[in-house]
């Protein structure tokens, strides 16, 4: 039996190396494809973006436009009814938001026994502040002062101070007291 090799030429297997580096190639062109397809269309979606984004900016300018005719066209005498129409609903909302339970059961919670309400008017300022006139018939002035001391040791009453008195017919006495209310949020 002979061992050796009479070819001119060894044999090598070349079909694997040739199947590697058809496979490779064939990575390389698909991978290759892929990114040219993507290419085109980024491009085609920025030049579209480009586009709305300038329709964009036209449509911005356009509108500056018109609200600098309109700041014009208004005068200084409509600004300033428009602000007071404003100011003055703002303060009809903020009345709407008070609860009369509320201030009704800290007055009631701190009236003497000696004492009644005769009259009850809140204020909201446009602060948005509250202020509470009332009107207080007591027994003595010392039922009335009780009373402003109750409400000023509430945490939503401050500044509780009498408007005037006078005797009451059934010698008793009449009080006005105001002071700031301030109920919790």
């Amino acid at each position: 039996m002979l061992r050796t090799n009479l070819s001119t030429r060894p044999f090598y297997n070349e079909r694997g190396v040739h199947a590697l580096l058809g496979l490779l190639a064939l990575i390389v062109v698909v991978v290759t494809i892929y990114n040219v397809t993507q290419i085109v269309l980024l491009t085609r979606r920025q030049s579209s973006l480009s586009a709305e984004a300038g329709a964009a900016e036209t449509r911005a300018a356009e509108l500056r436009a018109r609200a600098a005719r309109t700041r014009q066209a208004l005068n200084a005498n409509q600004l300033d009814s428009i602000s007071g129409a404003a100011r003055e609903a703002n303060e009809i909302i903020g009345q709407r938001l008070f609860s009369w339970t509320e201030l009704l059961n800290h007055v009631e919670d701190t009236l003497p026994e000696t004492a009644r309400i005769t009259s009850l008017r809140p204020s909201v300022s446009s602060e948005g502040g509250i202020t509470v006139t009332m009107t207080v018939a007591a027994q003595s002035v010392d039922d009335v002062e009780q009373f402003m001391e109750n409400l000023e040791k509430t945490t939503v009453f401050s500044e509780v101070y009498p408007i005037d008195d006078e005797p009451d017919e059934g010698g008793g006495v009449r009080a006005s007291l105001e002071g700031k209310y301030a109920p919790a949020p």
